[in-house]
């Protein structure tokens, strides 16, 4: 006869369950959850009747069960990724099954290192741009969070609309937060007022949505090509080899807008218009707040620990020519550049340690399709089913003394004695980011110009977060800055 095992986890509220604790600080209460019950956890939340049952797993064998080799069995059908899709549509981060392979097979050439990279320019003139304006900055203090956030917002909306970037800050900027946070407010309530009915909620939301979908459909139907041929290219690595577009003088510099109206091949055909605004939105959403939140708890990381901001400058100093008088080169300071990327290894690892520390998706969802035993237990079909970069890349069997920051974590032989889903800020498995290389060459790059320019002194000791779509800071990430080198 076999038994089941009952999966373990807190007893909440009578009435309640764990909905109060979730609500007030649900990356805390996964902490809780692991360190008292171990790397499976049932919780549950919300009245009787109404009453919402989940599971989260933490080590990261479990998580690569979910993620990766048994993929397919968790799928996502979560409760936030229905609202994501109701709100930007079903881009890559929504879609599944035979939509997903289709538009990753589409959109996938333009993620290839050779088109990435060629987005470097774009990376260090923001940033150029960041590090003049601060020379101004009233008390030399800044908020990282808010100015990470706007140089992400800058950034990303260069690179997909060009010359229409500057039209699209401020829309996405205002309208963007407030979508955000109606998406996580209706994902996790017990009961959803229809998003037809007139409230004040609703219509706020609606008026936020309509203005992105306008700006995008605005500057998309300037952008259609004319009909014309595309060729099938060679074969890429993997199953996502596709076409591009037959036009002379298209380079990696083109803005991701325009190749995404022209990408097409022979099996999938071409992305209509409402398709290229879904993928857009979807790219807004995911290659700002990430980034920046990578970009701004790096800065505030480095501000709090003087000898490790000392050696990464060192680094940058040597790689990009000195950055203060009498620097041990004697080089003329230049931009860095994509090939960069390999030369600045102690900033890299700097910049790993603070997305395991802080990572940008703090918790993923996922649904079950059938029974699955994750960590000796069985998880029932239909079950919602977590995983938590924020506790994994915390779990004291993999990272000693969690919470320190430790670039020397991340040197190679560490990262190849670890499991591989010890860390994962991108996720991993066949849905993994399809932007992470884009990520990490936009945060090494806006981060080799801004700590070449400044020293950093942190005014703000810790900074409360809470999850939302992605992590979100809940105060400020203030640093006093120093100038390295002299104004212009």
């Amino acid at each position: 006869m076999t038994m089941t095992m009952t999966i373990p986890g807190p007893d909440g509220l009578p009435l309640l369950g764990s909905m109060l604790d979730l609500r007030r600080d649900s990356l805390g209460t996964f902490l809780r959850a692991r360190r008292e019950h171990g790397d499976v956890v049932r919780l549950e939340a919300g009245p009787p009747g109404l009453r919402s049952v989940f599971y989260a797993v933490f080590a990261p064998e479990a998580v690569q069960q979910v993620l990766a080799s048994e993929a397919v069995t968790f799928r996502k059908d979560h409760p936030l990724y229905e609202e994501v899709r109701q709100s930007f549509g079903n881009g890559l981060l929504t879609s599944q099954d035979a939509d997903y392979l289709r538009q990753r097979r589409l959109v996938q050439p333009l993620f290839t290192k050779r088109r990435v990279d060629g987005c470097a320019t774009a990376v260090t003139a923001e940033a150029d741009a960041v590090a003049a304006r601060w020379r101004t900055a009233a008390d030399h203090t800044v908020d990282l969070v808010p100015e990470m956030n706007r140089l992400a917002l800058r950034t990303v909306s260069r690179i997909l609309f060009g010359t229409d970037a500057e039209a699209a800050v401020d829309a996405i900027d205002r309208c963007a937060p407030v979508i955000n946070a109606y998406v996580v407010r209706r994902a996790y309530v017990p009961v959803k007022i229809p998003r037809e009915w007139p409230t004040p909620g609703n219509r706020k939301a609606r008026a936020a949505i309509d203005e992105l979908n306008a700006l995008c459909d605005r500057i998309i139907a300037e952008r259609r090509p004319a009909t014309g041929p595309t060729v099938q290219t060679g074969p890429t690595d993997g199953p996502t080899a596709t076409a591009e577009p037959a036009q002379e003088g298209k380079s990696a510099a083109d803005d991701l807008l325009t190749l995404l109206t022209e990408a097409a091949n022979d099996e999938d055909g071409s992305l209509d218009a409402t398709e290229v605004r879904e993928q857009v939105l979807i790219f807004l959403l995911a290659g700002h707040e990430t980034t920046a939140t990578s970009l701004a708890f790096t800065l505030h990381l480095l501000a709090r620990h003087p000898e490790e901001q000392r050696r990464v400058q060192d680094e940058i100093d040597r790689v990009l020519g000195e950055g203060t008088p009498g620097g041990t080169t004697g080089a003329t300071p230049r931009p860095p550049t994509a090939a960069d990327l390999e030369r600045l290894p102690c900033l890299t690892r700097a910049l790993k340690e603070a997305m395991r520390l802080y990572p940008a998706a703090p918790v993923i969802s996922r649904r079950a399709v059938e029974a699955t035993t994750l960590g000796g237990f069985t998880v029932p079909p239909g079950a919602d089913v977590v995983v938590s970069p924020w506790v994994t890349h915390r779990h004291p069997d993999l990272w000693p003394d969690p919470d320190r920051f430790d670039p020397d974590r991340f040197t190679p032989d560490r990262e190849a004695a670890r499991h591989r889903y010890a860390w994962f800020p991108f996720g991993g498995g066949p849905r993994a980011c399809i932007g992470q290389h884009f990520s990490m060459l936009e945060s090494v790059l806006a981060l080799a110009t801004l700590l070449r320019a400044y020293e950093l002194e942190a005014v703000d000791e810790e900074v409360p977060v809470a999850a939302g779509i992605t992590l979100q800071a809940t105060g400020p990430a203030r640093v006093r800055l120093r100038p390295r080198t002299p104004a212009p």
